[in-house]
């Protein structure tokens, strides 16, 4: 199930951790196709392999077998040095322990990508600016993390996975570390800007409440995807 203009494809993918003297399986045969612009989310209990299968999209981690094309760049061939360009320009992460950068601003923290980058100062302060905006977080832009509410904090970390405009958006069990009420509001937000962007959201969770927001759910168990359906 993908849309037309298909941006993810995994074949026949596998992943195997050694532990001590055995070999453990975290991915078995897994075959996917995701499309621009798809809202998926992934769910299944603690060791299903969501998590394994999140960084092995995000190319944080890598394949034991089978291959994983990401917007026609086979990605299971690429160098870390290609790997971390090819992530930087390509995809946006959200993390549940948000992972911003305590001794920057807010701003600091959203601009630092665009950093990377190497974007100029004008073209920064604008994409900052109008993802601040966005969030709703602009009046506090030079504030520290240390400052914020957790809600506020995750908020921060949308707009720094979305001020490259990626095409890719990751994001794993973003309301974990979230009360109900926030954690609703902030999947409501990555809805939106998911919405307006276009760009592809995969996202993991274990909480029903969650998946809502996603427009196709894929469960998993024991590293394999048991069941691949659109929801309303």
């Amino acid at each position: 199930m993908t849309n037309e203009l298909e941006l993810i494809r995994i074949r026949n993918a596998a992943k195997h951790y050694q532990l001590e003297k055995a070999e453990v399986p975290a991915l078995v045969d897994v075959n996917l196709a995701i499309g621009q612009g798809e809202r998926v989310c992934l769910m299944g209990p603690s060791g299903s392999g969501k998590s394994t299968l999140l960084n092995i999209i995000g190319c944080i981690d890598s394949l034991t077998a089978g291959s994983i094309e990401i917007d026609g760049r086979q990605a299971h061939t690429l160098s870390d040095a290609q790997l971390s360009e090819f992530r930087n320009r390509t995809m946006g992460f959200v993390f549940q322990t948000f992972n911003l950068i305590p001794v920057l601003s807010v701003f600091e923290n959203v601009e630092y990508p665009l950093l990377l980058q190497r974007t100029t100062s004008a073209e920064r302060r604008e994409r900052v600016d109008e993802l601040l905006e966005r969030v709703g977080l602009k009046d506090l832009r030079r504030r520290s993390p240390e400052r914020l509410s957790g809600g506020q904090r995750q908020r921060v970390a949308i707009a720094r996975a979305l001020v490259t405009r990626p095409r890719l958006v990751i994001a794993d069990e973003p309301t974990a570390a979230l009360d109900h009420e926030t954690g609703r509001s902030i999947m409501q937000l990555m809805v939106e800007l998911n919405r307006s962007a276009g760009s592809t959201l995969i996202f993991a969770t274990h909480d029903p409440a969650v998946s809502r927001y996603a427009g196709r759910l894929i469960t998993m168990s024991d590293g394999r995807i048991v069941e691949d359906r659109e929801v309303a």
